[in-house]
């Protein structure tokens, strides 16, 4: 009788929210309400979506991989906790919001509504989109402490920014100065470098001079801005130039005079253009370095507008692309240009607005990584080679903790990349203008330079955690800095901020994590695990706040994941209508199939293929798992957890021996982040060994009075164990199932119930290589017979006679190979074709040898033509060339597949004689 909890089909819409609901309602999501000594943490904090709208594949994947995680550490016996959040994301939630009110028909948002009000606003788009996002977290089974939920932009997490400001302005590494910034017009903001998408266009490459008497020509893809030009700069090496270095040359450009200082500096590449670099301080960050090395005057020539400023002679008003049409037929009118050349050009684009980007020279706060300051070490979690009260940089501090070892980067081949960023990294500009953030917690007095302004106070700018009032020194009025924070100030402070105690708040970041208890026990977190692609926009800034700010590192482990793409490598995309949606997934296919389809093929920093074709065979693959277990309910007498197996069979004791090392080495892939491993071996022992071999044998055991008991425990012992296995993978199948036992003797109820909270096995001693080996022969066997059976076309039902060459093997196992293989004993007999296999030899019943020998010859025959086609393609060089190497290598693997078969078909044929 089948089980009468388990149906024939799985069907995921049945069981999931109901399942969900009973794992939050348990508590035990949440690392206090675990039972048993955990006295080993882990903590993992989600990298938290942004606020702006629905969650994608690599969201989904992220989600996969950091559940397995937490649940096989719960199942492990650590006191685990998975913190959730959300991102504001300050620049892309504003922008999507007014985006939407243009829309709607305003033209300008923050003009007609004001602050307050367009704040309103984004408040609200990002607590309907938050509410959607936590629902689709719920949805893949992510096993999170909702109690511990933060925000980026909450009350507690705004405490911790203002103070952590405070901390690192007042050690001289935040300051306030006039910079040339990446500046978007579209959005009117400042953005990151990391924020900039490149877009490849073509441009025009212009050699020219300044004017017919400027005796050096220099070479640009953007001439408007050469009215801002206060220097040409050549290389110290340059022959063509050594005369002109140090001189002050008048020219006049487009209708403006410029006066032009020649320098000689070592970043100039001779070989670029005619060697010589006209320098345009404010509009260019590579130029702004080399005019602070020679002390240059800035002219700034485009506005914050986009717009080419009053001063720009005959480019005065117009756009940047404008500009230049004029600037490049002036030149040519004037008979200045020398040569022109087509290129092609990376241009900045902010990544939100799509706006151009234009570097202009802005007053910002930026943090400084190359200022030296006292580090304060932490004695809750010290970093190994740091010394309280050493002098050091952030720049040194973030290199330091990853050259030690302090954290690990998986895979290592990042760390290259890492310290890569981190040796070119410059200044990072924290304030952005826009409403929507952190606002900057800096105040300005009104009485600045009047007669009741103090000096010494009034015309500083004065941090402060709390809001300010009156100005400290005058009482007089005062104002906050109108800017906000940059999103990745406060995202890089969320290891340690979501586990502050906000009862224990106090005025120092550091005593307040060191009152809060969460803070000590799962402090640094255990791991972080996030993609690749953002490396630098948020892992190496988590490193460099929380390493300076608490004198520790946020993380011991960072695990980086790969891109999901297309089945043809393709980033997935609108434009491309390949675009996977993961509820939609969930809905069709369950969110276990989904879940092992993003992890199963996936491996540290590697892309990954996904179709929906996979999702679906992992589909199969649950169901799989529950067609199993509803035998294995329904065959035995009980359906109570048995503790201990019995080795009485061969095959008993080859099932326990393969199941002993699939556990060992699942935990030891999991130890290592080799999840993809971890499950691939999981499913080859499911399906493979248990389902395919196993199962089957059982049923024959099953049968005898003797083996019945015995052959019901080891399925029940091995199915338990090997749910236990799965969960982490696959969370809401594995639960079902196990609601479907009963306790067994010394498991409480509790634990029965929720598999969530089981222990993992551990590898017991029931290797038995003796029995692995024996057991391989039978498989042979088995395994000859059914190729046999495949080959020759015979039917299912129909019986094979053998002859049996080692008579001792089919004397012991004889009733499981009769039944596996379908096979009855014959005595040889001439009149019959007969095929040979390593063990036994195999009379086919009623054969045409003629007609058999006419089919096989005419298959061979196909086969070997088949294979000097592919020979002949491969042979030909101009295809090899220009052949994608996906299809030559298809191409040469079909090549030894076919030859394969042409062998074993030939081998056949001479069989028949």
């Amino acid at each position: 009788m089948p089980h009468p909890k388990m149906p024939k089909a799985y069907e995921p819409k049945l069981y999931e929210s109901a399942v969900y609901d009973a794992w939050e309602k348990s508590g035990l999501f949440k690392p206090d309400h675990l039972t048993g000594e955990r006295k080993e943490s882990f903590s993992i904090v989600l990298p938290p979506p942004n606020v702006t709208g629905t969650l994608h594949l690599g969201h989904a994947a992220m989600l996969a991989i950091e559940d397995l995680m937490v649940r096989y550490a719960r199942l492990s016996g650590k006191k685990t906790v998975w913190v959730p959040g959300t991102d504001h994301a300050a620049i892309a939630t504003q922008s999507k919001v007014e985006k939407e009110l243009v829309k709607k028909g305003m033209k300008d948002p923050r003009r007609e509504l004001g602050r307050e009000a367009l704040l309103k606003e984004v408040e609200k788009f990002a607590a309907d989109s938050h509410d959607t996002i936590v629902g689709q977290i719920r949805k893949m089974g992510a096993s999170i402490d909702w109690s511990r939920e933060a925000y980026t932009l909450d009350e507690t997490r705004n405490r911790a920014v203002n103070l952590v400001f405070k901390k690192m302005y007042e050690d001289g590494l935040i300051y306030r100065g006039f910079r040339v910034v990446n500046w978007d017009p579209l959005g009117q903001t400042v953005i990151s470098d990391d924020e900039i998408v490149y877009k490849e266009i073509k441009a025009k490459l212009l050699t020219f001079t300044y004017d017919k008497q400027f005796p050096i020509a220099i070479s640009t893809t953007r001439p408007e801005t050469k009215v801002g030009d206060t220097a040409v700069a050549v290389h110290p090496d340059d022959a063509r130039y050594l005369a002109f270095v140090g001189k002050t040359l008048d020219a006049e450009f487009c209708g403006v005079k410029l006066s032009v200082k020649v320098v000689a500096d070592a970043s100039v590449d001779m070989a670029f253009g005619t060697g010589a670099l006209g320098v345009t301080p404010a509009h260019s960050v590579v130029d702004a370095d080399i005019a602070e090395r020679h002390s240059l005057p800035m002219k700034q020539m485009i506005g914050e507008d986009g717009r080419m400023m009053m001063g720009a002679g005959l480019l005065a008003g117009k756009t940047t692309w404008e500009a230049r049409e004029i600037a490049s037929e002036w030149l040519r009118a004037q008979g200045l240009m020398q040569k022109e050349e087509d290129v092609a050009q990376n241009l900045s684009t902010a990544e939100r607005s799509g706006g151009v980007i234009e570097p202009l020279p802005k007053l910002q706060w930026f943090i400084g990584v190359n200022r030296p300051f006292t580090f304060e070490a932490s004695k809750h979690a010290p970093i190994k080679g740091l010394k309280d009260g050493q002098e050091i940089t952030l720049k040194q501090l973030m290199q330091h903790v990853v050259r030690e070892g302090e954290v690990k980067i998986l895979p290592e081949r990042f760390d290259k990349t890492y310290f890569h960023w981190i040796n070119n990294l410059r200044d990072w500009n924290i304030s952005r203008q826009i409403w929507y953030g952190h606002r900057v917690p800096v105040w300005y007095c009104k009485a600045c330079g009047s007669e009741h302004g103090n000096q010494d106070v009034c015309n500083k700018p004065m941090v402060s955690v709390h809001s300010m009032k009156l100005c400290p020194a005058c009482k007089g009025p005062v104002e906050q800095d109108p800017d906000t924070l940059d999103t990745w100030f406060s995202s890089g402070l969320w290891t340690f901020s979501t586990l502050l105690d906000p009862a224990k708040a106090k005025d120092d970041v550091r005593a307040w994590a060191n009152a809060s208890a969460d803070f000590k026990t799962f402090h640094p977190t255990s791991v972080l695990e996030t993609g690749y692609d953002i490396l630098f926009f948020w892992v190496a800034r988590m490193i460099l706040m929380t390493t300076c700010a608490i004198g520790e590192v946020p993380f011991k482990t960072v695990y980086l994941h790969g891109l999901v793409r297309d089945e043809q490598g393709r980033k997935m995309s609108k434009s491309l209508g390949n675009i996977i949606d993961p509820v939609d997934m969930i809905e069709k296919f369950g969110a276990d199939a989904t879940r092992l389809a993003l992890i199963l093929g996936s491996t540290p920093g590697n892309d990954m293929k996904l179709s929906e074709e996979k999702i679906a065979g992992f589909r199969n693959f649950t169901n799989k798992l529950w067609n199993i277990s509803r035998f294995v309910l329904s065959s035995a007498e009980t359906s109570r957890i048995a503790e201990k197996a019995i080795a009485k069979t061969l095959a008993d004791k080859w099932i326990l021996s393969r199941f002993a090392r699939t556990q060992e080495l699942v935990t030891k892939h999991l130890e290592h982040f080799a999840y993809s491993a971890a499950g691939e071996t999981l499913r080859d022992f499911t399906w493979g060994d248990f389902a395919d071999w196993y199962l089957e044998i059982a049923k024959i055991q099953g049968a005898d009075e003797t083996l019945k008991e015995s052959t019901d425990k080891n399925l029940l012992f091995i199915l338990s164990r090997l749910l236990i296995l799965w969960h982490p993978f696959m969370p809401f199948v594995t639960e079902e199932i196990w609601s479907s036992f009963a306790p067994s003797d010394g498991v409480s109820a509790h634990k029965k119930q929720v598999l969530m909270v089981a222990s993992w096995p551990k590898a017991e001693e029931m290797s038995d290589e003796k029995a692995e080996r024996e057991f391989a022969k039978l498989q042979e066997i088995i395994v000859d017979i059914r190729n046999v059976r495949a080959t020759h076309k015979v039917p299912p039902a129909a019986q094979l006679g053998v002859e049996v060459l080692n008579k001792e093997l089919f004397q012991i196992h004889g009733a499981v190979i009769r039944i596996l293989a379908r096979v009855r004993d014959v005595d040889a007999s001439v009149d019959k074709t007969s095929v040979a296999t390593s063990y036994v030899v195999l009379y086919l019943p009623s054969v045409d040898t003629e007609k058999e020998r006419a089919r096989l010859s005419k298959e061979w025959e196909e086969t070997k033509a088949y294979v000097a086609s592919i020979e002949a393609k491969l042979a030909n060089k101009d295809f090899v060339a220009k052949a994608p190497m996906k299809v030559t290598d298809t191409m040469r693997a079909k090549k030894t597949e076919a030859e394969a078969k042409a062998a074993e078909l030939e081998k056949q044929l001479k069989a028949l004689g």
